[in-house]
């Protein structure tokens, strides 16, 4: 039995862990867009989640290899269900960290639609593709810079 509860305890303190990290990425509305303390508090919860992960693998290795009283297969079942929900959970925050914390090309470089770019290459031998690359990537240093001043 008290392999069971070493179980339970180390399931809610992963609980409460998911729940952590869930507040301290809505505090992040509140914090500056950039900044040592926005910078803090994105590392703080990476730190969060990478722990969350670490002890939701210590969670399965425990299912996969019981000590103690054996555990019912619908009691064994249920744990990991809850393993499973707990770090499907943490998958969604990481990537809405990750989605929130990071900006998407689209924001960065502007919209284009692959028409786009086929049409502005067509024609164009070896030499002048890299050419139209330079002139695309020194045109999207400027908008990033300005985009960064902004900020």
């Amino acid at each position: 039995m008290a392999s069971s509860d070493t179980w339970i305890k180390e399931y809610n303190e992963a609980a409460r862990i998911a729940d952590d990290i869930n507040g301290m990425i809505s505090e992040r509305i509140s914090l500056p867009a950039s900044g040592p303390e926005t910078q803090r508090h994105a590392s703080a919860i990476r730190r969060k989640i990478t722990i969350l992960g670490t002890r939701l693998d210590g969670l399965q290795s425990l299912l996969s290899r019981p000590t103690g009283k054996p555990l019912t297969d619908k009691e064994m079942n249920r744990r990991k269900d809850m393993v499973a929900n707990l770090r499907s959970k943490a998958n969604q925050m990481a990537s809405a960290f990750n989605m929130s914390n990071f900006a998407n090309r689209e924001s960065l470089l502007g919209p284009e639609t692959k028409q786009d770019a086929m049409s502005r290459t067509v024609g164009l031998d070896n030499s002048g593709l890299v050419g139209l690359q330079r002139q695309i990537m020194k045109g999207n240093k400027m908008r990033v810079l300005r985009s960064w001043k902004r900020q």
